[in-house]
């Protein structure tokens, strides 16, 4: 692995938001994240250096049934690294990372495992398709298909989704499976 200075830098910020999140997370939402959302990193050094730090093993990579379900996140050996070297990230950047990643925790929790989406029907009306997953299983732990009558209704559905999925998981669960 070549380190060079400002290639060091990014890989231990890259590093740095996997710990911090706290849940691996889709290559898509670390890009979101370091390049979209914040001006951590650009896109191309992004890639570039997440597969840099999966080919050294400090991040690991989970199977899924797509590349939409396949996460990241840092390894043991990427932790060790860090508290070595994270004095490289600037003070006033770690930070910045710190508050970022408490703040949003929860939203990229949300949005990588509390999935829906819809499609229309022959007769006019639309499938939604809600889906609970779990990063380290492959399989979903719950999918429900309903036919909602329109397409408003179908959206509506899946924006609600997020915020209930929990509670109407929880409620399943202790209303079917015996304990």
């Amino acid at each position: 692995m070549d380190f060079t200075p400002d290639s060091t830098v990014n890989k231990l910020k890259l590093l740095f938001i996997l710990d911090k999140m706290e849940i691996p997370l889709t290559e898509n939402s670390i890009i979101d994240i370091c390049t979209s959302r914040n001006d951590w990193l650009n896109y191309m050094d992004c890639k570039d250096l997440l597969w840099q730090l999966i080919e050294v093993g400090f991040v690991y990579k989970t199977n899924g049934e797509s590349d939409d379900e396949i996460r990241y996140g840092i390894t043991y050996d990427g932790r060790n690294c860090l508290s070595h070297f994270y004095n490289r990230i600037p003070q006033s950047l770690r930070e910045s990372m710190t508050t970022f990643a408490k703040e949003n925790r929860m939203n990229f929790k949300r949005s990588q495992e509390y999935v829906s989406e819809y499609f229309k029907n022959p007769d006019g009306s639309h499938t939604v398709v809600l889906k609970i997953k779990e990063p380290m299983i492959p399989q979903s732990l719950l999918e429900i298909k309903i036919k909602a009558p329109t397409r408003h209704s179908a959206v509506l559905t899946c924006k609600k989704w997020k915020d209930k999925a929990p509670n109407i998981f929880e409620y399943l669960y202790d209303s079917v499976i015996d304990s």
